[in-house]
């Protein structure tokens, strides 16, 4: 039976190997740690957590939450390190880092069917079956050999992340739909500001606090995509004359053009998700939900995804990936982790461990995986795959990426996510059993 080789040792490539071994096949693992060190790791260990030790919230009501609960269900070996490893932090999974560390090293390192090999991966290779699980600070050499598989453009070397709010979180009575002059059917909600309004808003955005980069994240912005804070430093009004220029549109209740405008685009096809265009940010989190609520529409908005820039390696998904994370061009290579498009550590362990199992049944000519999309697995899958690629950018779970539920009335934000998780794991359950999924 041919073997699989796994490209590093991370969460998304450590839950990959466990879950092709475990099932009978050989896995191949490589991790060029440490003979080759990222700018951020600091040691050799399988599933080292570089940057936080929070795996974020354990309640059911939080989308990611739900993720955890679906990974349970499929048996993770990264979930089973973090509940080993848990340390006391009220609704959120803390882990002792140490501890869940050495937890995926022990358990990937006695594995009979797992052969780690401590080197540098700088080809990838065409002709073997692959899962690529690299992580955000992907290797030049082999980002290069990727790059050559799925052609240079659509693979991105650096996240310029815009916020994203909720739809049912926007005020609907003061933004207005529109193109710029009125073109086409109108896809972008505009958010009007006057001359007071836009100058209070530029002085707070100067005045905000921001997360200091990593050492390794020295800031290479293209003039394209700055963070905002950096254009309204350049001078009061460039933002008026960039992101947030109200030439061509009208506001139907004054008829007249607006001093300043945000403009949100729809984020995904069912409309339950708004981006900020042109708001990519370095802004802490507290200050983007003060700031940003400033915007008139925006008073009460709720964030699925706060703003964003930092170095990151990953795909136009859309363009590159299958929903079972292959590549459309080379069915025996994989993608696995950050790499694919998604944010998060949860995240990351998910897309691996959809890859090592889809890389199974390749190898015995078994039917591939697609899982549901009423699931938090399926619902990532499912922006990935069906995300506009002209503007794709990684996601974390949230529930703006989820069908809505099926129901006439409407339930309080707390009572609809528990009815969508319910649905989740139901529908979990039975896609797991009418696909003999579990091996234990």
């Amino acid at each position: 039976m041919q073997e699989i080789i796994i490209i590093g040792g991370g969460l998304a490539g450590s839950e990959a190997a466990w879950q092709i071994a475990k099932r009978g096949v050989k896995v191949k693992l490589y991790e060029m740690r440490p003979f080759k060190m990222t700018p951020a790791h600091k040691t050799d260990k399988f599933g080292e957590l570089v940057c936080s030790n929070s795996l974020r919230s354990k309640e059911l009501t939080k989308a990611i939450g739900l993720l955890k609960e679906e990974l349970k269900l499929l048996k993770s070996l990264i979930m089973k390190a973090a509940l080993n490893c848990e340390i006391e932090a009220g609704k959120a999974l803390a882990v002792d880092r140490e501890c869940f560390a050495n937890y995926i090293t022990k358990k990937i390192s006695n594995h009979p069917l797992i052969e780690i090999i401590r080197e540098e991966v700088t080809e990838i290779p065409k002709d073997k079956m692959v899962i690529i699980a690299t992580g955000p600070l992907t290797s030049e050499a082999l980002a290069r050999s990727l790059s050559e598989l799925i052609e240079v453009p659509y693979l991105h070397f650096y996240d310029a992340i815009a916020p994203i709010v909720y739809a049912d979180s926007i005020n609907w009575d003061i933004v207005f739909v529109s193109n710029r002059y009125g073109e086409g059917e109108g896809a972008y909600v505009n958010c009007p500001m006057t001359k007071e309004e836009y100058e209070k808003f530029v002085e707070e955005l100067l005045k905000a606090e921001k997360v200091p980069l990593h050492p390794f994240e020295e800031p290479k912005y293209f003039e394209g995509c700055l963070p905002i804070e950096v254009m309204a430093e350049r001078g009061k009004d460039t933002l008026r004359y960039g992101p947030m220029k109200p030439v061509g549109l009208i506001d139907p209740r004054t008829g007249k053009e607006p001093y300043a405008v945000v403009q949100l685009r729809p984020e995904n096809k069912e409309k339950t998700l708004y981006n900020l265009v042109g708001f990519q940010t370095k802004l802490k989190y507290h200050e983007q939900e003060r700031i940003f609520r400033m915007i008139p529409g925006l008073e009460k908005a709720e964030f699925a995804r706060f703003g964003s820039i930092h170095r990151n390696t990953f795909v136009n998904a859309p363009l590159v990936l299958e929903p079972t994370l292959q590549l459309k061009n080379y069915s025996k290579i994989f993608l696995a982790g950050q790499i694919t498009g998604v944010e998060g550590y949860v995240e990351s362990t998910a897309m691996g461990l959809l890859a090592g199992l889809n890389a199974e049944r390749l190898v015995k000519n078994n039917p591939l995986l697609i899982p549901p999309k009423e699931t938090a697995i399926g619902a990532l899958v499912n922006y990935l795959t069906t995300a506009n690629p002209r503007h794709f950018q990684p996601m974390n779970i949230n529930w703006g990426l989820f069908p809505p539920l099926n129901i006439n009335k409407k339930l309080p934000k707390q009572q609809k996510y528990l009815k969508m998780a319910e649905r989740a794991l139901q529908v979990l359950k039975k896609w797991i059993e009418e696909n003999h999924i579990l091996t234990d």
